[in-house]
């Protein structure tokens, strides 16, 4: 394993990798983590944040083009930025359940998923995971 890969992207490409992993390990801590409390709450707060530079950032990565600079991860990114402000607000309307079911669909979908893609051969975080 090497960053070097991951340091000789574009700033846009760090900024969008490492927002992605905190809110990989951020968003764990969150699943295992109490619910409800003032920490789970900033936590939140800052995953939410997180989630939103993820999502912003890839619409000014163009490496996957299928329809012209654009790919199917940038429609994701799209859902991502309703997303998080819509489960945010279920939360704040004490709508728990809402709360609940958008922000585990959101960690899977967004960066588990999405996040096993980058894994595919060819990519950066391949190369920063296994190697040339």
């Amino acid at each position: 394993m090497s960053l070097a890969p991951l340091f000789a992207a574009a700033p846009v490409i760090q900024l969008h990798a490492f927002a992605a992993i905190a809110a990989f390990v951020l968003g764990v801590g969150q699943l295992l983590a109490g619910k409800g409390s003032r920490g789970h709450r900033f936590a939140g707060w800052i995953w939410a944040g997180l989630m939103l530079v993820v999502a912003v950032s890839s619409l000014w990565i163009h490496e996957l083009r299928v329809w012209g600079p654009w790919s199917p991860i940038h429609l994701l990114s799209l859902l991502v930025i309703v997303s998080v402000p819509a489960a945010v607000f279920a939360a704040r309307r004490h709508e728990v359940a809402r709360h609940r079911r958008a922000m585990i669909q959101l960690f899977f979908f967004a960066l588990v998923l999405a996040g096993a893609f980058t894994l595919l051969p060819g990519r950066i975080m391949h190369a920063v995971v296994f190697g040339s």
